[in-house]
């Protein structure tokens, strides 16, 4: 243990040692949803959800329609997005700690890293010396004390711990061991958002910044925002006629309706908060210069073995699963002087491209040693759709959301997901089927073929851990 903090040491004065400031002043604010689905903003169709601020924001810059996160769990994403690396090449594929192995499961699912090792460089480290203020609000769910935000490149930590889901809920008196509340009843996404304002208004104005609110709503549990709580339930009492329709999904349930007063509220809490921040930064006329990226872990948590809290229709399934509800996201850039008002782009991108695409627009020398598996994604910015881009998925674990150990593969409008669980394999064309409703892996068996192939190839490239026999099974 020592020697390992030892040698993250000598690395690190190594990599400071080298230190330039960044020849243009470009800041970033960074917005991580937790759990939030592709549809739950209103700029991507919600109906009963209302996000006028993130919609504001999505007209001012440019939206992604197929961004994607490198997991259908927080912990794999949130890693990806520090280091630029797939989640199987730093070796987190599951939430942390994970689903222990059970012996009614027949598989027994490979362990991974309960940590982001500190010898990884972040985003935040990356900026840093290059001269950057790096400031973290919270959730963080990459690793015990000793790892947190302030041992991974950030200067300021306010709430960011080993937990995923916010301790003792999201009124205070809660229980965080980074964040102690200020008065009874305080509530946590509220006050996440002052200290980012006060993080913009106190900050060396002689230094670009990196400010990554990293929301813990809207992750169970659910607990209503009680501002916005009674308006959401009148409108949910108005608008819908009879229980909430459900979909069954292998052995889970879906809910297929948006009709969750309570998840509406903690959507609009984080609006709020967004509207909050962009009006800041307009105050303090950093707007010329700062980009802004809104984003989300996985997909809303909409599949469970009873129905979950959330809808992600038209997209099917929800967090943990490979299906598009899990892991398809609301993806907003605004990149002053680079994206056009307005704009939409339709290529995929995937969450490790955030960190060469920072690097890109603050006028920094690309790391591609560092963000192997991400690509700089300003020329999209640009308005530049053209290319292929294949995608890869890896989680050979079982989830609470009744998903089972399987794997993805998207080429070009080509999806095949493989279920290790249950032996099999779908074939779906996003282009034609947003949903997954027609499985086509009977009808073109050699693009099956093909796909499995390929993403067979990719997980010994990558030396990706996979699921073995249980031999301890006991069949329910």
């Amino acid at each position: 243990m020592y020697l390992l903090r030892y040698l993250c040491f000598l690395n690190m004065l190594l990599f400071y040692s080298k230190t330039t400031h960044a020849d243009k002043q470009t800041n970033f604010l960074f917005f991580l949803v937790d759990d939030m689905g592709w549809a739950d903003i209103g700029a991507n169709g919600s109906k009963f959800h209302e996000t006028p601020h993130i919609d504001r924001l999505a007209k001012s810059g440019m939206r992604f329609t197929q961004g994607y996160a490198a997991g259908s769990v927080c912990s794999p994403t949130r890693a990806s997005i520090m280091t630029g690396k797939h989640p199987v090449r730093v070796d987190i594929t599951d939430w942390i700690p994970g689903q222990s192995n059970r012996p009614s499961n027949p598989l027994l699912h490979p362990e991974d890293q309960h940590s982001l090792p500190l010898e990884e460089v972040t985003i935040a480290e990356a900026l840093k010396q290059h001269g950057y203020q790096t400031f973290f609000a919270g959730k963080w769910h990459l690793g015990k004390e000793g790892e947190w935000p302030t041992d991974q490149g950030f200067d300021i930590n306010i709430g960011g711990h080993h937990r995923g889901s916010p301790p003792g809920g999201y009124y205070a008196p809660w229980t965080n061991p980074a964040l102690k509340a200020k008065k009874e009843g305080e509530y946590l996404t509220e006050r996440l958002t002052d200290e980012s304002a006060k993080f913009l208004e106190t900050r060396d104005k002689s230094k670009p910044f990196l400010l990554y609110l990293s929301y813990y709503n809207i992750h169970t549990p659910i607990q209503p925002y009680k501002k916005r709580f009674n308006y959401f339930k009148e409108k949910a009492e108005k608008s819908f006629i009879g229980s909430t329709p459900i979909q069954h999904e292998h052995d889970g349930k879906t809910r297929m309706r948006q009709d969750n007063p309570a998840l509406a509220s903690m959507v609009a809490a984080v609006d709020d908060s967004v509207g909050k921040l962009l009006d800041k930064i307009e105050e303090l006329e950093l707007d010329k210069n700062t980009v802004v990226i809104f984003f989300s872990d996985n997909g809303g948590l909409s599949t469970l073995g009873r129905i979950g809290p959330g809808c992600n229709k038209p997209l099917r399934a929800g967090k943990g699963w490979l299906y598009e509800g899990g892991i398809r996201e609301p993806t907003i850039i605004r990149a002053p002087g680079i994206t056009k008002q307005g704009s939409i782009s339709i290529k995929p991108m995937i969450s490790m491209d955030f960190f060469p695409t920072m690097l890109d627009l603050a006028g920094l020398p690309l790391r591609p040693e560092l963000h192997v598996d991400g690509n700089s994604l300003l020329s999209q910015l640009k308005g530049n759709d053209s290319g292929l881009r294949t995608l890869h998925w890896h989680y050979p674990h079982y989830h609470g959301s009744t998903w089972k150990p399987g794997a993805a593969i998207r080429e070009g409008n080509w999806k095949l997901i493989e279920f290790y669980h249950y032996n099999n394999f779908e074939l779906y064309n996003l282009e034609k089927d947003i949903g997954e409703e027609n499985n086509l892996s009977k009808t073109h068996p050699i693009k099956a073929k093909e796909l499995r192939k390929k993403l067979n190839n990719w997980q010994k490239k990558m030396n990706a851990k996979m699921p073995n026999p249980n031999p301890d099974y006991i069949p329910n």
